[in-house]
């Protein structure tokens, strides 16, 4: 049975930006966001697993919907989780602004992480980073920043699930594996034997997207929470044969690509990129899992 302890909400795939690094192609343009009974159903789904301690709230950016993102922090605090929110702290204009804007939520969130780096803003700690910093201190909220390094400062990317409040490397997936990969070097697809970013096995949280979608990683869905009860998609979770967790956990993405008989180039920028490409090419094969087609930029610039 899959345990898991965290459950991070993707509230919308809109978002205030169109970042060239985005894992789920987050843009104004985006479409899909959860409802009040989207979040209320997903706070009960987590209770009856009865291993879940904390809920997150991310996107997209959250705060688009700040009404329905304050009543479902409210939900999920009332029903014993630990809340976090994960924003790329637009509305932070001010400090008297951002303080407005975090008041209703101190006391109720343990933790706040925004994002604040050169794909968001024309410097690394932004203004609007730096006043939301000042008015969570003020509140006693908890916050951290959390940075993405161009690719040509930074190391390969490092962390494994969510994102640490620190510096990471780009991810070669989603907008970033077409937009980022090109200028980058690259190496021979043939060493990409692991997934080195997600643990697949036992990853301790996944993502639940407005349409309900299970997400172990962007756009790998191993169900979907308004169709099937979460305790259900955990007991029956079996990585190894489940039929694209199996072969990664197997031999990575080549053994993906071998698997299925994918085209593929000599070179790619990183695993991810290998990974999603080969998803992205079996979608119609495996229509229930690979999916939501706003994870796969269709329909996007």
């Amino acid at each position: 049975m899959l345990q898991l302890s965290g459950l991070h909400l993707l509230l919308t795939y809109q978002c205030t930006f169109e970042c060239d690094h985005c894992f789920v192609w987050g843009s104004p343009w985006q479409q899909g966001t959860m409802t009040l009974e989207n979040i209320r159903h997903i706070v009960r789904e987590a209770q009856d697993l009865g291993t879940i301690t904390s809920l997150y709230f991310e996107g997209g950016e959250p705060f688009l919907y700040y009404a329905t993102l304050l009543a479902g922090v409210r939900l999920a605090k009332e029903a014993g989780f630990e809340v976090g929110i994960v924003s790329n702290s637009y509305w932070a204009t001010s400090v008297d602004d951002a303080l407005e804007w975090l008041r209703p939520l101190a006391g109720l969130i343990s933790d706040l992480s925004v994002s604040s780096d050169e794909y968001h803003y024309d410097e690394k700690l932004s203004q609007q980073a730096r006043y939301a910093r000042t008015a969570a201190d003020r509140l006693r909220i908890p916050i951290g920043v959390i940075s993405i390094a161009p690719p040509a400062a930074g190391e390969a990317a490092t962390a494994v699930g969510q994102l640490p409040a620190s510096e990471s490397g780009v991810m070669y997936r989603g907008r970033a594996a077409q937009k980022l990969s090109v200028n980058v070097p690259h190496f021979p697809w043939s060493q990409f034997t692991t997934c080195p970013y997600e643990d697949l096995r036992d990853p301790g949280r996944v993502h639940v997207d407005p349409l309900g979608n299970l997400h172990l990683c962007q756009g790998l869905v191993i169900g979907n929470l308004f169709q099937t009860p979460l305790k259900e998609i955990c007991e029956r979770y079996d990585p190894d044969l489940h039929p694209i967790c199996g072969p990664l956990l197997r031999g990575g993405p080549i053994e993906l690509v071998q698997r299925y008989g994918v085209s593929h180039r000599e070179t790619y920028a990183d695993a991810c990129q290998l990974c999603y490409e080969a998803r992205r090419d079996l979608r119609d094969r495996f229509p229930d899992i690979l999916t939501p087609d706003q994870v796969y930029g269709v329909g996007l610039a």
